[in-house]
Order: C-alpha cells, then structure tokens, then sequence
C-alpha cells in the first residue's frame, strides 16, 4: 500500500537559483536635510492652503464649513508636529552641548 503525502493547498512550492545575475534597485538616498525641507514645504502649504479656504469662506464662496475646518485642523496639527520636532531637536543640541568631553 502507497502512502501519498496530503495536498492541503493548491500551490507547488519552486524555487530558482539566480547565482549569475544581481539587480539592485538605484533610488536615490534623501538625507535628513532633505527630509526637513519637504515636511516644512508640505506645512507651509497646508497653511497657505487653510488661509485660502477661510478666505474664501469670509467671502461667501464656500458653501462647505466643513471643508474650511478639516483644512484648518491639518494645518494646525502639522504645524504643532513641526515645533515639536523644533523642541526635541533643541534640547537633544543642549543636551548635547552639556556633555563634558
């Protein structure tokens, strides 16, 4: 009498060996810099873009308040992210500064 293993799921494990070929993927390696300047970037446009809305809102043309209040709350909470961020890296350099050498 055979015995033949259980086929539990559908899927045939295979593997192959690629020993001759190496691709690594080139993408580009922000620094930190870079990050801090797209974050204060995209702050700044939240902002710009809550006083355009409540702008228009003092204006008459939006029809919408909750649109005005969701950009402002976006901006305000990126904003208050930023100076957090500003406070810890503040104190993380004083910190630092009072390390004896």
């Amino acid at each position: 009498m055979e015995i033949t293993p259980l086929e539990m799921t559908p899927v045939h494990m295979s593997a192959r060996i690629h020993t001759d070929t190496t691709q690594v993927d080139e993408q580009p390696v922000k620094s930190f810099g870079e990050f801090l300047t797209d974050a204060l970037k995209k702050t700044n446009e939240l902002e710009l873009e809550s006083e355009r809305l409540n702008a228009a809102m003092a204006a008459g043309r939006i029809e919408d308040l909750s649109q005005v209040v969701v950009a402002s709350q976006k901006a305000e909470i990126a904003l208050q992210l930023t100076l957090q961020l500003r406070n810890r890296a503040t104190a993380a350099y004083q910190e630092l500064m009072r390390m004896q050498v």
